[in-house]
Formats: C-alpha cells, structure tokens, sequence
C-alpha cells in the first residue's frame, strides 16, 4: 500500500476508486467498504485510494468539540488498511483553510484535480466542503461534468458502521473487550514507548513493562487486567496487562503495565505493540503486597488459560 501525506507527491491515478472517511477502528463495517473498492478496482483495472485526513477535523474546526478519543493512532490505522489490502492512503492535510473550500471546489480542486476519479463510493449523508453543504446530490449532479461514476454505500452498512463504533467504544470502556475484537474483526491494540517505572513489579517477581502511549487522544479501556499478547522487536509473546493506579502501593496516576510471560530482556526506550486478547479482572486495593502477589499468580494463570 502507497501512503501519501502531501498533495504535491499524488501520481496520476489510473482508474481510481476513491473514497473518504476517516475509518477508525477499521472495524468490520469499514472492511465491507474496502472490499467493495477492491473489488471495482479489479473490475475497472484501476486502484483503490482512500482519502482521510489529518489532522482528524474535530481538532481543527473551532466549534467542534476537543475530547475525541480514537480508535486508532494514525500509524495504527495505515497499518490496518494495509493488512485490509487497500492500493492506496491518500492523508490530505486538513485546515481551516481547506474547511472553508465550497462544496463545489471540494469536488472540481480537490476531488477531481487530484484523482480523477473513476468511481465515487460514498454515503448517502456524507458532507463536505464549508459548513458541510456538499453532499450525493450534488456529487450525482456533476458527474456528467467531471466524468466520473458514483456508488452509494447502502443505509444499513452506514449504520452498521456507527452503531459498531459506538458498541466498540462503550465496550473498551467497561472492559468487554471480546465484544470489542469481535466487532473490530480484529485484537485492540496500544503501542507506544516502554519508560522506567518504580520498578515494584519486579520486587514481587513480575517485572513490568510501562507503556508511554504516543498520542494523548488514543481510547484507553477499562481499567482492569487483561489478558494479552506483545510484538517486541517482531516476535509475539504471551503477558499481561494492568490498565490503573496501582491502589495497593498508593498509586494515584493512572498506568499502563505489562509483563511478559519467560522474557527478561532489556526493551526500555522501544516501541512495543500490546493486543489486548481478554478482560481478567477489575483493579482492586489489597491488605497486604503479599496478597497482592498471591493475585498476580491466579491472574498469570488465567491469562494463560485465556491465551491457550
């Protein structure tokens, strides 16, 4: 798959099969839209593009709200969409400036311009271009002008499409993380630095690793321990996940710890990949570090029941 962050680098598309949005999660209702580009890219001997932007518009339009937490970090999502087998992720940089563009220079300067496109695949309430006054209608209304052919995306996998969302969200949010990977059609995942800690875990014979996410507006599950599986340098290993503050040892930031089941490697400073495969238990405060340790025991075995 061809990523393409700036406008200026876009070849001269042969055929292309576009269409837009910003995918995250790359859950199964998105999977059914790739698909359908695929597939009419083989059909028409052309390449399928997806046109997504960054950054994502909630963090640029003034009036929209801030606090979006997403699904996917962006290098999460290019990952995804390859392993999807889209030819093509066009990442158009996205501004106030472009914000303002009218819907019909959306479609003439942008669109057009830059793709040529063969086939439009779109919704039937997608909006674009100031104030969001573009949509199909004035998509179909031109195609005899531009040339170009549009699909609709049919009403009930749009709203499959948000009603999963929505479900994977609430499910990562009270720790259904099984309901969650079902509906991604694939495992949840954080990624991000490994950064020294206090190092408790170690005193108690399980040595963890913290995670320092690289992005602040990535969605944190439930906190809880989770049954996982970890990508360190290429190779997957069996582990465990505490997503919490530590109320045992008076903790009062909340962490992202993992240990690794048989690894004793240095990877402070790396960059590690963690699925989240089950939900184990809630967090909770113990009399005693020894009780504690008696815990983490039962939870290593569930894990690895889990991880079987």
């Amino acid at each position: 798959m061809r990523v393409f962050k700036k406008l200026e680098e876009l070849p001269q598309f042969k055929n292309a099969i576009i269409s837009i949005g910003t995918f995250d999660g790359v859950h199964l209702g998105h999977q059914k839209i790739l698909a359908r580009l695929n597939a009419l890219a083989k059909e028409n001997n052309g390449e399928s593009i997806l046109i997504s932007f960054h950054p994502h518009p909630r963090f640029v339009i003034p009036s929209a709200s801030k606090d979006l937490k997403l699904l996917n970090t962006l290098e999460e999502k290019i990952a995804l969409l390859e392993f999807y087998q889209l030819d093509n992720l066009v990442l158009a940089p996205f501004s106030h400036e472009f914000s303002q563009m009218s819907a019909l220079d959306y479609i003439k300067d942008f669109l057009v311009k830059n793709f040529q496109p063969n086939t439009i695949v779109i919704g039937y309430d997608h909006h674009f271009g100031k104030n969001r006054s573009g949509n199909i209608s004035l998509l179909q209304e031109q195609q005899d002008v531009f040339h170009y052919k549009i699909e609709e995306i049919s009403k009930e996998v749009l709203e499959d499409i948000d009603i999963s969302s929505t479900k994977i969200r609430n499910a990562l949010l009270e720790g259904e993380i099984e309901i969650a990977n079902q509906l991604l059609g694939h495992h949840y995942e954080l990624n991000g630095i490994v950064i020294k800690g206090e190092q408790l875990g170690r005193k108690l014979g399980f040595p963890t690793a913290n995670l320092q996410l690289s992005v602040d507006y990535k969605l944190i599950p439930q906190i809880g321990v989770y049954a996982v599986t970890t990508l360190v340098r290429g190779k997957a290993y069996k582990g465990m996940l505490n997503i919490g503050f530590r109320p045992t040892v008076e903790g009062t930031n909340k962490t992202i710890e993992l240990h690794i089941f048989d690894f004793e490697e240095d990877i402070y400073g790396e960059q590690i990949q963690i699925q989240l495969v089950n939900y184990i238990r809630a967090e909770q405060k113990f009399e005693s570090i020894e009780n504690l340790k008696e815990q983490l025991e039962k939870d290593k075995l569930s894990a690895l029941n889990f991880l079987m």
